[in-house]
């Protein structure tokens, strides 16, 4: 598909940034805003659902595929109230508008963004509604003790604890049995008297030899 040609000029061309549960609240009120101007509401898919929801029965919504088959389809102001899915598809979309072009994006649909401005050659400037704002992620807080100079009587609090704890009763550790000495020099005394025994084998015979007697 060949690229659109867009002929509004860049300062008319927006990005609303809003959450996706207020994007019809927001919708009504751009619509209420510019009643006096011919508008045309873009959008991915069920423009039929979309249209019931809006306050101005007589605005046109169309999805993306009747609005790229109809090449005649013009409007002075168009909104595309989703991302589509390819970014040739949002040429189109701003290619119908004569004058000014807005799109509403909550968050997820930011990452896409990128691709359509690639396309495009430029940036799109993006704009806050007050009460339309994304939902601000919550930080964890940081503990107020830290880093908190201490008093004196404080400093003395957490030494004291400190102290009291270093202190405590460590746990105790089975004792090995004293050696009795006394009970041992007797168990080596019987051992040895053993040994003496066991190594005596008899008493020592001393043998002369004979002389050998003449006839």
């Amino acid at each position: 598909m060949p690229t659109a040609t867009i002929s509004i000029k860049p300062n008319n061309h927006r990005i609303y940034r809003c959450p996706q549960d207020k994007k019809e609240d927001l919708l009504n009120k751009i619509i209420e805003e510019n009643n006096s101007k011919d508008i045309l509401v873009a959008c991915l898919a069920k423009p039929e659902v979309l249209k019931a929801k809006l306050r101005n029965q007589n605005i046109r919504v169309i999805e993306d595929r009747e609005l790229i088959q109809n090449r005649e389809l013009t409007c002075d102001f168009l909104i595309s109230y989703d991302m589509p899915i390819e970014a040739t598809v949002y040429m189109e979309r701003v290619s119908k508008a004569t004058n000014r072009a807005v799109m509403l994006l909550n968050e997820s649909e930011q990452k896409a963004l990128h691709h359509i401005e690639r396309l495009l050659g430029r940036a799109i400037k993006q704009e806050q509604v007050v009460g339309f704002e994304y939902p601000q992620k919550t930080k964890k807080l940081l503990d107020r003790s830290v880093g908190k100079k201490l008093s004196k009587e404080e400093i003395k609090e957490v030494a004291k604890k400190r102290y009291e704890k270093s202190t405590q009763e460590k746990p105790k550790f089975e004792e090995k049995p004293k050696r009795n000495f006394k009970s041992d020099e007797k168990k080596d005394d019987k051992r040895a008297k053993k040994r003496k025994s066991s190594q005596a084998t008899g008493r020592k015979i001393s043998i002369k030899a004979r002389k050998v007697k003449e006839d």
